[in-house]
């Protein structure tokens, strides 16, 4: 079986892409549903689907090609479920089939096995144009929310999810060990495995309780937030698991500018309290995510040109992750390279 992950040449792809849409139309047969159309969204950890029914319904199938278990994947959709009763809180629940199961399995042609969840779609946009001083706020405020939503969370003893941190870095920075000269020089991979060296240490040097550590999304960058209005929604739960809070955090300021970085902060703060002594906390988390997402993409070729031109300002924070200095709120200068 192809993973997702895996994937090297075109060919691979296309061979992945076409055994996801026979198991998309296979899967569909499954449920009570009046459908329309089908319209492929995109291949990354899940290859997804927008399904229009004859009512204003519409559905996300996603065909999971990211080797998880069906045990991943039912605890992933008990969560959201458990999620969408509390107040205030609105995220994709799943949708079961005629036999009431929420996970189906397709097997392919060449005798693998595929999973198909159907889950209801969530109305919103991406922010694409820029954003608001209110939607980033909204946004810490809505993180924080689902943070105390899933902290109430009671998992079943078979509920089964992925743990970041320190353990899956290490695992992370092993991929990028062997891709690494894709994008980087000598001097400049020696620079991230200084800072890896840094962010384990961090890691080891904190202590997880029920106030900073729970069930978290753990991919909380802007493509996974959809807004009505200045309202955010959470989408895109494939990655949730067990890890600090400030780790969701860290994912989203990644993708923001210094200035929102802390407006974020302070929406957080005003449903979660104030959060003492963090920069550095935060800081560890912001490189070790920024590293993460170059693992993640290191082996597809069609990644390395993006790669390449995010090291100036990359390398600048790493260099100044590794030499103290504080970097998430304060503007990134001079935009360095290591040759």
């Amino acid at each position: 079986m192809i993973h997702s992950t895996q994937l090297g040449t075109e060919e691979e792809l296309q061979v992945l892409l076409a055994q996801a849409r026979q198991a998309a139309l296979s899967a569909l047969q499954a449920y009570e549903l009046a459908w329309t159309q089908i319209h492929f969204i995109q291949q990354s950890d899940t290859i997804t689907f927008r399904i229009e029914t004859e009512t204003d319904n519409r559905f996300l199938l996603r065909v999971h090609t990211n080797g998880m278990s069906r045990e991943e994947i039912q605890s992933e959709l008990l969560l959201l479920n458990a999620i969408a009763v509390r107040d205030g809180i609105t995220v994709p629940t799943g949708h079961a089939s005629r036999q009431g199961s929420y996970v189906l399995d397709y097997t392919t042609e060449q005798g693998g096995t595929l999973y198909v969840t159907l889950m209801r779609w969530l109305d919103g946009e991406l922010l694409s144009g820029g954003s608001t001083d209110d939607q980033i706020r909204n946004l810490g405020m809505m993180i924080a929310r689902l943070h105390q939503a899933t902290a109430d969370f009671a998992p079943p003893a078979d509920c089964v999810r992925p743990i970041w941190g320190k353990d899956s870095f290490i695992k992370d920075m092993g991929k990028l060990e062997r891709f690494y000269d894709r994008f980087l020089s000598v001097k400049g991979w020696e620079m991230y495995q200084s800072a890896s060296a840094r962010i384990q240490a961090l890691l080891t040097a904190l202590i997880p309780n029920e106030d900073n550590y729970g069930l978290i999304h753990a991919d909380l960058h802007l493509g996974n937030v959809v807004f009505q209005g200045d309202v955010p929604f959470p989408i895109d739960w494939g990655r949730c698991g067990y890890g600090y809070y400030l780790y969701d955090l860290a994912g989203t300021m990644v993708g923001l500018y210094p200035h929102q970085r802390r407006i974020l902060l302070e929406g957080y703060e005003g449903v979660a309290g104030p959060q003492h002594h963090i920069e550095e906390t935060l800081s560890c988390f912001f490189v070790m995510i920024m590293i993460e997402n170059y693992c993640n993409h290191v082996s597809d070729p069609r990644e390395i040109p993006g790669l390449l031109e995010q090291q100036p300002y990359a390398q600048a924070i790493i260099r100044d992750f590794l030499n103290g200095d504080p970097f998430l709120f304060n503007p990134i200068e001079p935009p360095v390279i290591i040759e």
